[in-house]
């Protein structure tokens, strides 16, 4: 099973060929800006390290968010056309399952896994994944740092509004663990995308999921 994954939802830009279990080769670039075109520099280069063409390829797998509008659309726009023009599935992976999937399995078994994201606008998108579990509870769950729900296990958190969200949580007297993991990265999507593949994970479309709004409005929108 040989799966190219491209993600841009975050401040980096990330391409990554998975085979059989591992990755074979992997390029990142971090920033906020620039997904467009840098991503597919970064696919061209990971398929040659893999010493693959794209018809050898079984899928094709992209990020689809929560994440950046411009990112987003970057990473899904070239994941789908690789895949059309090879005849492979598109697949999605959410941000919180490729964030979660680049922490320690030992520590995904013993804790609910919070990945959360900072919409810039006061709130976050909580992904939650229970304990040893590869799928998450829901979809994820715009939702002000007052308002996060409570947990009854040990708790971990990923994702880039991890101080905003260990705040409200001190706040209220909650603890819980800092991984340090921030950002997501095509390596780990490249992984959910083969549970997908496999049927371990139920399907999810390469399309964008915003979660909330964009923020930038057109011409005569109030």
């Amino acid at each position: 099973m040989r799966i190219l994954a491209v993600d841009g939802a975050l401040a980096r830009a990330s391409a990554a060929v998975w085979a059989d279990g591992r990755v074979l080769a992997r390029a990142a670039t971090d920033g906020a800006r620039g997904q467009p075109t840098i991503l597919p520099g970064l696919a061209r280069d990971v398929l040659a390290k893999a010493g693959l063409r794209a018809p050898d390829l079984d899928a094709v797998a992209a990020v689809v968010g929560p994440g950046g509008f411009t990112g987003l659309r970057a990473a899904l726009a070239l994941a789908q056309g690789i895949a059309l023009a090879i005849g492979r599935p598109a697949i999605g992976v959410t941000s919180g399952e490729a964030l979660a999937a680049g922490l320690p399995a030992d520590l995904r078994r013993t804790h609910t896994v919070w990945t959360v994201i900072d919409t810039r606008r006061g709130r976050v998108l909580l992904e939650r994944f229970r304990p040893g579990a590869e799928a998450s509870e829901g979809p994820p769950e715009s939702l002000a740092p007052e308002d996060l729900p409570p947990c009854d296990t040990p708790l971990a958190l990923a994702g880039d509004a991890v101080e905003v969200v260990l705040a409200a949580l001190a706040a209220r007297g909650t603890v819980a663990a800092d991984t340090g993991h921030r950002l997501p990265d095509a390596a780990d999507a490249a992984a959910v995308a083969a549970l997908r593949l496999m049927g371990r994970l139920a399907p999810l479309a390469a399309l964008p999921l915003y979660v909330e709004p964009p923020a930038v409005r057109l011409p005569g929108q109030g």
